[in-house]
């Protein structure tokens, strides 16, 4: 017989999980911390005084700014490319058969198993030989290979759950193409969809790698950052905008996160 009862975890156990959160958060409660520290040359702890007038001095830096669009820009439309061919490829994998599909499968998730630094090399490589000229496009066109493949994820793994019984209703009924995908596919996959461009949307906006081999003289956010970092003088700043940095894209993470943690309960999967 089953018991209620909830189980206790042992002592160890929940010293370990304690542990393993403090370091992988202590960091970046660090960066909050001295995104308000007075000292600007070092990391003094603990910090000599609090203000904040780094954060007025971050909001009048027109470069700031600049790196700030640029990244948005580029994550907006990299998402919005990643969306659509990743649905694509995952409604292709998924409901229908074909010689190679598996493989296939694997070629769309490759980009994101590989190394950044392969696919910034590979990339930069292609576009030297193309004739390329690097741009705003030449980023994007990096940043997509990636989020595809996190779309993908998030769209072929729901369009398993739905039932093709609905589509072959809906066909049956005298629905066409896209009525059936407006009125039984999408409403189906579209909280994973959004969950996947959320996803992709974070993974863009902080991407250094691929940006590095993609972007020529451009900067995003995250590259801004790398070459403040050099100056010691801006330190401050650089905390300022890490921790804007770090709350832009954790709130997509967590809305995608409570967008597909009940993607089992859908129409047509049994439950």
């Amino acid at each position: 017989m089953r018991s209620d009862k909830t189980v206790s975890a042992p002592l160890g156990l929940k010293i370990a999980a304690a542990g393993g959160l403090l370091f992988l958060h202590l960091p970046l409660l660090l960066i909050f911390l001295y995104a308000f520290t007075t000292e600007e040359k070092s990391y003094q702890f603990p910090p000599p005084g609090l203000t904040l007038k780094w954060f007025a001095v971050t909001w009048e830096r027109p470069d700031v700014w600049q790196a700030l669009w640029l990244s948005v820009r580029v994550a907006s439309i990299s998402t919005i490319i990643a969306l659509v061919l990743g649905t694509l490829c995952a409604a292709a994998v998924s409901q229908t058969r074909f010689f190679g599909r598996e493989t296939i499968s694997l070629l769309v998730i490759l980009p994101i198993a590989l190394p950044g630094i392969i696919t910034g090399i590979a990339l930069r490589s292609a576009f030297s030989l193309a004739d390329i000229p690097f741009s705003f496009w030449t980023i994007v066109l990096g940043h997509a290979t990636f989020c595809i493949v996190v779309v993908y994820n998030n769209a072929v793994a729901r369009f398993r759950r739905v039932s093709g019984s609905l589509m072959e209703a809906s066909m049956d009924l005298g629905a066409n193409g896209f009525q059936t995908f407006r009125y039984i596919i999408l409403p189906n996959i579209g909280t994973a969809l959004l969950a996947g461009g959320m996803l992709a949307f974070a993974l863009s906006f902080d991407e250094v790698i691929v940006t590095t081999f993609t972007g020529g003289q451009q900067s995003t956010l995250p590259i801004w950052m790398l070459q403040e970092l050099i100056r010691p003088r801006q330190r401050p700043v650089t905390n300022v905008v890490a921790m804007v940095v770090v709350i832009v894209t954790f709130l997509p993470i967590l809305g995608a996160y409570y967008l597909t943690r009940d993607g089992d309960q859908i129409a047509g999967s049994g439950k």
